[in-house]
């Protein structure tokens, strides 16, 4: 049977100096930055999707060896099997996935380690259950939790409903963190796209004066020119 250790030397095979100071760069991880401290081999996402492929029945004790090493493309590879084995798990499986993911966080410790997950676990699991998980995830002091709690909405979004993530984006609509002011504005984008213009301008017409810039401008980024400006003008 494959163990984390064979993914690692898949891994490994695959790195080079120059890609993993190009991530280190990229992923913020100077000090004081979001990433601080990450560590990077120099893997390509497409790469390390190829190695999941190859290691997809990865046992979940094997996994979690990947999710806790202190190597980004270790904590990536094992997320992107863990998607993959929920998509394909049933329920009883699907529960044991998202409860170990859940217990994980601190390790889903990077904006694409959340957005490559997120919506792809939590959201799906909590389809017909209580969401108020999602509510504790947005209070929460960890920035990665914050994150997944919006990120997790982009599930429902995708579905034409907008409930779960104005009441999420509420929450952390003056988060201290630009990263999340970033992923608010992204899923009220997807909000305008995916469940109609009007009902983002609705919940705009409420908040656009008072939220952060930069959640504001991407969640207008596919306005006219001229609406843009009036809105972060004020003068809508």
């Amino acid at each position: 049977m494959s163990s984390s250790k064979d993914v690692v030397r898949e891994l490994n095979s695959l790195a080079t100096p120059q890609k993993a100071k190009a991530s280190a760069w990229f992923f913020k991880t100077g000090p004081g930055q979001y990433g601080e401290g990450d560590q990077f081999i120099g893997v390509t996402m497409p790469e390390q999707r190829v190695v999941a492929k190859q290691f997809r029945d990865l046992p979940l004790a094997e996994i979690e060896e990947l999710v806790t090493s202190p190597i980004h493309e270790h904590r990536m590879t094992g997320l992107i099997i863990l998607v993959d084995q929920f998509k394909k798990a049933d329920g009883a499986s699907r529960k044991t996935i998202y409860d170990f993911y859940l217990a994980h966080t601190a390790n889903v410790n990077n904006w694409d380690l959340v957005d490559g997950s997120a919506e792809l676990i939590v959201g799906p699991y909590l389809q017909d259950k209580d969401k108020s998980i999602l509510t504790r995830l947005a209070m929460s002091d960890l920035l990665w939790d914050r994150r997944i709690a919006m990120i997790s909405t982009f599930h429902y979004i995708k579905q034409g409903d907008p409930t779960e993530a104005f009441k999420i984006a509420e929450i952390l609509m003056n988060d201290k963190e630009d990263l999340m002011h970033k992923a608010v504005g992204w899923m009220l984008r997807e909000v305008g796209k995916k469940c109609g213009r009007e009902v983002l301008i609705d919940f705009l017409a409420t908040h656009y004066q008072t939220m952060p810039r930069t959640a504001l401008r991407y969640s207008i980024e596919h306005f006219d020119a001229d609406t843009r400006q009036a809105y972060l003008k004020g003068k809508i």
